[in-house]
């Protein structure tokens, strides 16, 4: 039982090892969003950081209300892009680590 017991941890500290290092993968990643035309783009790191956002001039002239909603579209895309990317690499993590069929795709959803 206590041969379990140790195998259980060491499996333990090997999840947690690779999850942080994927978590530091992704911090190191971007991803870009955009809104319909690209006239704004957001770019967010692999943990939702916004890293920065550029905003054309053709979109400077449909005024400040426009340029808001705008912004908001790009930062949801990058955000959706952004969690696709962790939902995957998580699932792949599962996977490669043995879990069984189907609890790594918790994460792919």
């Amino acid at each position: 039982m206590q041969n379990l017991y140790e195998t259980v941890k060491k499996a333990q500290m090997v999840v947690q090892v690779e999850a942080v290092r994927v978590q530091q993968e992704l911090a190191a990643e971007e991803f870009d969003g955009y809104c319909e035309g690209e006239l704004v783009k957001v770019t967010l790191s692999g943990n939702q950081q916004p890293v920065r956002t550029e905003i054309t001039e053709a979109a400077m002239e449909l005024g400040a209300e426009k340029v808001a909603l705008l912004v908001t579209e790009a930062y949801k895309d990058a955000h959706q892009k952004s969690i696709q990317a962790v939902k995957e690499r998580m699932g792949n993590l599962a996977q490669s680590l043995g879990m069984p069929p189907g609890l790594g795709d918790v994460f792919k959803q």
